[in-house]
């Protein structure tokens, strides 16, 4: 596919631009990272129609294959920089939280964004079987019946069940369940970097996370 091709083009890129650094902390970050993401894609392939996995292994997924690309992005800035290392781990842990936070937030547009905003169809995760907290909480929280609906849509795959698949989530608050995990995640990013110096650059990060939590696309 094509977006597989530029990724490709950009980690390679990326590599390029590491070795001109000459920097072996920073090739080390980025090849650890490209490591925990790839295993995080293929952790989230296992999952794939699993209607057993819990919030724990969901958040293990989003952690490797999303909020660890956030994490060294934020890590690699602290080490060019030439920041301490409290500072370096403090935008190493806000990364990993914003990155959470912006993957709970798409698994949340999945069932409310707006076609036109988000470039994608609404339904796409559950089409492809996968997983995601509010499809996990709905089953947790919702009658006997609802979680059935849930789980053979999601052993299943494609769109058929989507209506009451979407019932489901609406009842139980699911979606507002997804949303209040990932506003925890903005405020732990939050503080993680409340002892920097007040500067612009800090406001621009504090800003990020707020995107992350608030944004519909």
């Amino acid at each position: 596919a094509a977006s597989v091709l530029v990724g490709d083009f950009l980690y390679s890129r990326a590599f390029q631009m590491m070795l001109a650094v000459d920097d072996m902390r920073v090739m080390a970050v980025l090849a650890e990272a490209t490591n925990t993401i790839a295993e995080g894609e293929v952790l989230q392939l296992l999952n794939m129609h699993n209607a057993d996995t819990d919030e724990a292994r969901y958040l293990e997924v989003v952690r490797r294959k999303t909020a660890k690309l956030f994490e060294a992005a934020t890590r690699l800035g602290a080490i060019l920089g030439r920041a301490a290392a409290k500072t370096e781990e403090n935008l190493a842990l806000y990364g990993m939280h914003v990155g959470t936070a912006f993957q709970l937030i798409d698994d949340v547009l999945d069932y409310s964004g707006e076609l036109h905003e988000m470039g994608k169809n609404l339904g796409d995760d559950l089409n492809e079987g996968k997983p995601t907290l509010p499809l996990i909480y709905a089953m947790r929280k919702g009658s006997p019946a609802q979680a059935r609906t849930v789980r053979h849509a999601i052993e299943q795959g494609g769109r058929d069940d989507f209506e009451a698949v979407l019932e489901a989530i609406t009842h139980t608050g699911a979606l507002d369940y997804a949303r209040e995990q990932a506003g925890r995640e903005a405020a732990a990013a939050c503080a993680a970097i409340e002892r920097l110096p007040s500067s612009k650059y800090r406001d621009s990060l504090l800003q990020l996370a707020d995107f992350a939590v608030n944004r519909n696309y």
